[in-house]
Order: structure tokens, then sequence, then C-alpha cells
């Protein structure tokens, strides 16, 4: 399983995007002031198969952590995976938020 993928920022349609194969995976995203609202996942069920759901959404995350920015999951994939790593970043999320 590759760990090191790379995910595009797709601004003009405001989604983080993977592509592997003829596959693309998105997280769809707003930005407001200092934060990032996280709100539709999408990815193929080959690539889910594949187990690339918690992939993306680690390069999701350190992207955005290095931009340093706080992480608002709305899509219910993201929040599932935000419970399951709560240690590793419960930093990205804003003060006062618990998932």
């Amino acid at each position: 399983m590759i760990e090191d993928v790379e995910i595009t920022d797709n601004e003009f349609l405001r989604q983080f995007e993977l592509e592997i194969g003829d596959n693309m995976a998105r997280i769809e995203y707003a930005l407001q002031d200092r934060k990032i609202f996280l709100t539709k996942y999408e990815m193929p069920e080959e690539l889910e198969e594949q187990g690339f759901r918690d992939i993306f959404i680690k390069a999701v995350f350190d992207e955005v952590r290095e931009r340093g920015i706080s992480v608002m999951p709305t899509s219910p994939e993201i929040v599932g995976f935000l419970r399951k790593n709560r240690r590793k970043y419960r930093d990205l999320l804003p003060v006062g938020i618990n998932i």
C-alpha cells in the first residue's frame, strides 16, 4: 500500500483531489476566516476497497496543518476519521470544538 500520495488543491472547484489511475477522490471545502470546512467526501468504491480513505484524509489534514488553519469537519466520513485519530489531529480543531 502506498502511504505517500500526492493530493491537489483545486482552488477553482474548492476541493482536494486524489487521482489514482482513472479514479478521482474529492473532498470539497469552504474557507472562512482561519477555518476550512470539509463539507463533502467522495471516493470511488474501487479506491475505498484499496484502503485509500484514510490515506487521502491524512494527506488533506497534513496540508491543512501546514497552512496553519483549523478544520471544521462536516462530512460524516471525515468526522469518523477524526474520532478514530483524535490524539493525532485534535490540534487541528478550533478551540471549543469536540468530536
